[in-house]
């Protein structure tokens, strides 16, 4: 079973995006910040995060910074922002993102997003 890590500050929406993602049949892990995620992904290889830009304690862009030290550069990475500037969006692809959503975004935008990404590895 295909494991996604949601990584979030926001408990509303980490509660709809697993509720959403629950009939993919993937096992769906959550972390609220970016220290809980590294956390995780030091215990468990994922196949894909869906990974919050701006979030207290680190962001999503010190996350991505830490991957390669916990050798998780190559896991898919769904980057999630309300930050929908180009430049910002640019910064998250050079470090790794696979594919951007800017919030708000529907159930359905996701579900085809993360489909996609899965359909890929």
């Amino acid at each position: 079973m295909r494991k996604i890590l949601i990584v979030d500050d926001e408990e509303i929406l980490r509660m709809l995006i697993a509720d959403t993602l629950e009939d993919l049949d993937v096992q769906i892990d959550v972390a609220e910040d970016g220290k809980v995620a590294l956390r995780k992904l030091e215990e468990t290889n994922y196949d894909l995060m869906l990974l919050d830009y701006m979030m207290p304690e680190l962001t999503g862009m010190e996350v991505l910074e830490q991957l390669p030290q916990l050798k998780k550069d190559r896991m898919p990475i769904l980057m999630l922002t309300a930050k929908a500037q180009e430049s910002d969006r640019k910064k998250a692809m050079d470090a790794g993102v696979r594919s951007f959503l800017p919030k708000p975004f529907s159930p359905l935008e996701l579900l085809r997003v993360v489909e996609e990404i899965l359909s890929e590895t």
